[in-house]
């Protein structure tokens, strides 16, 4: 059951919440300095004043959504019943469930059709989902060399799909508000390429780096590089000393935000060096395990860590914000908390404009070392929490991931921005698409950077918020800078990032909402556990 905005349900579910799910964070919460005063919401061209953007990891749509609505409903396992007149979307039709294109003989002993992986089966390896791979598999539009280039060792496993019974919160997130079935990573490659998209919309323009460039590629004829593998922030404590890092030199949605007086701000699991975990970890090795099997995995991950790869917004040192009232603000902390932090802050009624959300890392989804029942522990627990403050009435939450992992999806993108490179290899060797393209490199004497060819993947992006439209499927084109183009819209006048962003041509997130009229069964309190509704 959806709850009216206008009941009391918040109050009314609070302790139900409190006794059944999990805690959002370490149980010990930061010391900070109070304060009565509450900042003021910034204007806004439309209801939205705080959006909280939770950047998950590694998952194609098919991988989660492949045969939605429709789930198994196996003895022991949450069952999931569409709704009435729940839309179809873009899945796993019958010819591509029993007749698949990875049926190809090409794929060896990995060659199969899309199947089911039971909830029993939630932790699986973890596939080969880097810029080049990405794009052999997809085999110039065929979609046919997902085990052979980017399956675990040449495996099948990488054609694997779950269904309402297991991700079964997001399926339910999905019948209450807005989904996307047409939604794409900006470019191919893993998660630090996501990762600066989303904030940057522009991969190109490396401005230091050491230790190598194996994540790198040359970005055309003034000398640029482009980044497209996981290298760590240059001089993050928690980075590897061994690893490739960089800096990158373009703007970013936080440096439009920081000019305009915006409160934003970047909350990743783990960032607080100070903390202890209960199994006595800490400094940049805090670790959790795994609940489903028990394996633990450091909570931070230096290649996730959204602005730190920029000098204008990075806290290499992980400094502490000085007071709760800095959190959004500008402070030692330069806008980058831990996680914990964010649920501070919006507890005591100081929850920013914008928020960037990562989860620890056992629970952000990333197949290896996470898992999508530990990521729906994650999801649903920081969407309840933030179901029962009041500003949940201008509140859109948006659930958008940083790469497919290599998991097999039937539908290819529009390739919007090309690329000729050595790792290049979507239409043929050293090509990803050909004609010429509109955006160039972060030096305007680049007119056109390579490796950066889009859009890639497709993956899942869900909107949850009062203000979402209801059971709704968004068939428009949109990417991970439809994100940053919708807090452009929303707050910054239109402002664009400029220097060949990827925001210059995305199509924004404001299709997804209904603006006339807020909602009024504008809530969904779900169980951690089994992601279903509590009532």
């Amino acid at each position: 059951m959806i709850h009216s905005l206008k009941s009391n349900a918040p109050r009314k579910t609070m302790a139900l919440l409190l006794a059944l799910t999990t805690a959002l964070g370490p149980t010990l919460m930061p010391a900070f300095a109070t304060s009565n005063s509450k900042p003021k919401d910034a204007p806004t061209a439309t209801p939205i004043k705080h959006l909280v953007v939770i950047f998950q990891e590694n998952v194609s749509f098919d991988h989660y959504f492949g045969t939605y609505p429709a789930a198994t409903n196996p003895a022991g396992e949450p069952k999931f019943i569409a709704s009435p007149n729940t839309p179809t979307v873009n899945g796993l039709n019958n010819a591509l469930l029993n007749a698949n294109p990875n049926l190809n003989p090409a794929n060896g002993a990995g060659a199969s059709n899309p199947f089911r992986l039971d909830r029993s089966q939630a932790v699986t390896s973890d596939q080969d989902h880097n810029y080049l791979a990405e794009q052999q598999s997809f085999d110039a539009g065929l979609m046919d060399l997902f085990p052979l280039d980017v399956g675990a060792g040449g495996s099948s496993i990488v054609m694997g799909y779950y269904d309402g019974n297991t991700v079964t919160g997001l399926w339910n997130y999905a019948q209450a508000f807005a989904m996307s079935d047409n939604s794409y990573g900006t470019t191919f490659g893993p998660s630090t390429p996501g990762v600066i998209n989303l904030v940057s919309g522009q991969t190109n323009g490396v401005a230091a780096i050491v230790n190598g460039t194996n994540f790198e590629v040359s970005g055309g004829s003034d000398g640029s590089l482009t980044l497209i593998g996981d290298a760590d922030p240059l001089g993050d404590v928690c980075s590897n000393a061994t690893r490739n890092q960089v800096t990158m030199g373009s703007k970013n949605i936080g440096d439009l935000l920081t000019g305009a007086g915006v409160t934003w701000g970047s909350f990743m699991g783990g960032f607080n060096l100070s903390t202890v975990n209960s199994n006595g970890t800490t400094g940049c090795a805090r670790s959790s395990a795994n609940a489903v099997n028990g394996v633990a995995t450091g909570d931070y991950i230096p290649h996730h860590s959204f602005f730190n790869y920029f000098a204008s917004t990075a806290n290499l040192a992980h400094t502490r914000p000085a007071s709760l009232a800095e959190i959004g603000n500008a402070g030692p902390a330069n806008h980058q908390y831990d996680l914990q932090d964010f649920y501070t802050a919006a507890a005591a009624g100081r929850l920013p404009a914008v928020s960037f959300l990562k989860a620890q890392a056992y629970q952000d989804g990333h197949a290896g070392y996470s898992d999508p029942l530990d990521e729906q522990t994650f999801l649903v627990n920081t969407i309840n929490f933030l179901q029962t403050l009041p500003a949940w009435r201008s509140t859109a939450v948006v659930i958008v991931y940083d790469d497919s992992d290599g998991w097999y999806d039937h539908q290819i993108g529009p390739i919007v921005n090309t690329s000729t490179g050595p790792q290049d290899g979507l239409t043929g060797p050293g090509a990803c698409g050909s004609g010429a393209t509109s955006l160039p490199g972060l030096n305007s004497a680049n007119e056109h950077a390579l490796g950066r060819c889009g859009y890639g993947p497709r993956l899942p992006l869900l909107v949850v918020s009062p203000w979402a439209k209801q059971n709704f499927v968004d068939h428009s084109i949109t990417d991970q800078t439809s994100v940053i183009r919708f807090v452009e819209d929303n707050w910054l006048g239109g402002q664009r990032i400029g220097s060949g962003s990827y925001d210059a041509i995305a199509n924004s997130l404001g299709q997804m909402f209904n603006f006339n009229r807020i909602r009024f069964n504008g809530y969904l309190f779900l169980n951690p556990s089994t992601g279903q509704p509590f009532f």
